[in-house]
């Protein structure tokens, strides 16, 4: 097995992604299939060091990355994507704790039905009221001299905490 840096990489007319690489000087330029866990499809950025090694017939194949910055913990597993230059733009992150960040962990995600429900719940609740209000609006009018006016309503019950996703966190 050896390493290499990357200088570039395309698709054959197998649509398999060949990696260009310069293993030990400027002469020694070496392509070679890229393999990767199955449904992962990413493109490495030049410079980053590839390890290498042989198929049982002499191939080489690309097997995989270092990672300079790992981040996640035991148990975690973190996937992410980056800018031309490596610069991390943005990463999903599966946490041994239970939670998913996608992006960040500043806000909650929600289930929007949840959400949903609830605002419609509070819209049909004040449009009741106001239904009340425009009904009765005479009366409001001479509040101070004529005294105060009963009118007949529930409060809304509106709630948006089913809609709280703790297990998943986003920027």
């Amino acid at each position: 097995m050896n390493t290499a840096k990357v200088n570039d990489s395309k698709f054959d007319k197998l649509k398999r992604r060949i990696v260009k690489f310069l293993r030990s000087g400027k002469s020694d330029v070496l392509e070679a299939v890229e393999v990767s866990p199955y449904g992962t499809d990413s493109v490495p950025v030049k410079n980053v060091v590839a390890v290498c090694s042989e198929t049982s017939t002499g191939k080489p194949v690309v097997i995989g990355y270092l990672n300079v910055e790992r981040k996640a913990d035991v148990g975690e597993h973190r996937i992410y994507s980056t800018d031309s230059n490596a610069g991390e733009k943005f990463y999903i992150w599966l946490k041994n704790n239970g939670t998913c960040e996608i992006g960040g962990n500043a806000d909650n995600a929600v289930r929007y039905s949840k959400l949903e429900q609830a605002f419609n719940d509070l819209k049909t609740d004040f449009n009741n009221l106001v239904t009340i209000y425009n009904s009765h609006q005479h009366t409001f009018v001479g509040i101070g001299s004529v005294g105060a006016v009963t009118t007949t309503g529930t409060s809304s019950s509106a709630d948006i905490s089913p809609a709280k996703i703790n297990e998943i966190k986003v920027p």
